[in-house]
């Protein structure tokens, strides 16, 4: 875990986000037991992320304490058990910069306040920083996103991991957007899948949500999908079906089906979500019909932003596309160290 020490009381609120001070830290106190000091060691960090920080994420629908953990696994990994040799080599202690986080192309931003965490896991003294975008605007080539102020040494020691987790969730939040807009004013949403980066999911869900797609379920345990191997293992597609029923009534339960007759048979057994997998348009219509409103329909499989139009005209309710997660590149997104105004003062006074 990481810490800040707490924020100083006397500083001036700012509930707009724009020039925000974590003060005394964005990372560590004197009396943190995390042993970020010169070695910068994340052995044992147990300390917490600023609390106005902290607010944010969780208005975001993001755990706080995960992301800290996702920010020092990161920085952890980078570091290995050492230092930053380069960065300590060339730049000198006491130094201290502004990095501004820039769009080297167009897109939509996710993680901006994921990538403050990494920093703050980081940053041995107080921080400041300014907030030019939130994460779901759409950005242009050449736009600053935010703005840190604190120790060089700090600043890129923390450049790289934060740079992998903001490039990646705003290219998946691009991505997403894309398709969103192609089904603008369908009915249809966007859905994401499990077809995540291990231990990265729920942040990876939160750029499909910045992006104006839907999630999914999150785990295989807050709603159940019956897949074709299940249907093997039970029997049938309502055999499967009614066997998760009764067993865990009170879940949510999606049927995948590969034909209209299985459609019919989860109809017949009471199935309200039902997977259409590997539909063309015309089945899908079809599908529609047969369903007549007795269940939500989603479709998965051959689908492309080309054809996401046609499926959705079809009447589905959900177009399920797992590359919004396993494929979607990266946005490219810099970050340019300036010289900090009145950097030549003792930040700590």
């Amino acid at each position: 875990m990481s810490a800040s020490a707490p924020s100083d009381p006397t500083a001036p609120s700012d509930p707009a986000g724009a020039g925000l001070s974590l003060a005394d830290g964005g990372g560590c106190g004197d009396g943190c037991a995390c042993g970020s000091g010169d070695g910068h060691e994340f052995d044992d960090y147990e300390c917490g992320l600023d609390p106005a920080l902290a607010a944010l994420l969780t208005d975001a629908g993001l755990d706080p304490a995960e992301v800290e953990d996702i920010a020092t696994m990161a920085v952890a990994e980078d570091l290995d058990g050492g230092v930053d040799v380069t960065t300590w080599a060339t730049i000198d202690e006491d130094a201290v910069a502004t990095a501004d986080f820039t769009a080297r192309e167009a897109g939509v931003v996710a993680g901006l306040r994921i990538a403050e965490a990494v920093i703050s896991v980081v940053a041995s003294d107080e921080f400041e920083v300014e907030r030019h975008a939130e994460d779901g605007d759409r950005v242009a080539a050449g736009q600053k996103l935010l703005s840190v102020t604190t120790r060089t040494r700090d600043l890129l020691t923390a450049e790289r991991s934060a740079l992998n987790i903001l490039c990646r969730l705003s290219g998946i939040a691009t991505a997403t957007r894309a398709w969103a807009d192609v089904l603008e004013g369908t009915g249809t949403t966007v859905r994401d899948t499990r077809k995540t980066t291990p231990g990265l999911r729920s942040l990876e869900k939160y750029a499909v949500r910045c992006g104006g797609g839907v999630n999914h379920r999150m785990s295989l345990s807050d709603a159940a999908l019956v897949k074709d191997n299940h249907v093997v293992g039970a029997g049938g597609v309502a055999e499967a079906f009614r066997a998760v029923r009764e067993r865990f009534p009170e879940l949510p339960i999606e049927v995948e089906v590969d034909t209209l007759h299985q459609l019919r048979e989860v109809l017949d057994a009471g199935a309200d979500l039902i997977l259409l997998d590997n539909f063309t348009p015309a089945e899908c219509a079809e599908a529609v019909a047969v369903t007549a409103g007795r269940a939500k329909l989603e479709a998965s499989g051959r689908l492309t932003l080309e054809n996401a139009k046609a499926y959705a005209h079809t009447g589905v309710d959900h177009l399920a596309v797992g590359a919004l997660t396993h494929s979607s590149p990266i946005l490219d997104i810099g970050l340019d160290l300036r010289e900090a105004q009145g950097a030549d003062q003792n930040d700590s006074e």
